[in-house]
């Protein structure tokens, strides 16, 4: 039984990395051009608020992943009264197979899988919000300089 847990762990912990950063590299990758764009084209403060980002995406999803890499044991006791002697003895026993092993993979892996997603959505949010306030902050400056010119 617990042989079986320690193998779920064992399978667990690289998926959650390998995923982490599949999404990780693929997102930041493709946001640098965002980046870019907000800062104006300043190369050096894009990619170091893009690196930031990316330091907390890490920290954020394999926390969370780690955080819920524990596998709860009470859920696969069954317990068992029988009566020996004309005594009652409660017995708890603990049943943890192939079956147990893939289900609880597959429900720690589906979260941090929709975690991951959100996540995702949450940094393209504020990407474009950036990118609006950006594009805001440029018209309000060209504006000015209209009516200097004036």
């Amino acid at each position: 039984m617990t042989e079986l847990i320690v193998k779920t762990y064992i399978a667990y912990l690289p998926i959650a990395i390998l995923l982490t950063f599949i999404v990780a590299r693929i997102f930041f990758k493709n946001s640098k051009i965002f980046m870019l764009d907000i800062f104006s084209g300043r190369q050096e403060i894009a990619n170091s608020t893009n690196r930031l980002f990316e330091t907390g995406f890490y920290l954020l999803s394999l926390g969370f992943a780690l955080f819920r890499m524990k596998i709860n044991k009470s859920q696969f006791i069954t317990y068992k009264n029988e009566f020996v002697e004309g005594v009652r003895v409660s017995t708890e026993e603990l049943s943890y197979g192939m079956q147990e092993l893939f289900e609880t993979l597959s429900s720690k892996i589906g979260m941090l899988a929709v975690v991951l997603g959100l996540m995702v959505f949450f940094l393209m949010f504020m990407l474009f919000r950036g990118k609006k306030k950006s594009a805001e902050g440029r018209a309000r400056k060209e504006e000015l300089q209209r009516m200097q010119e004036i």
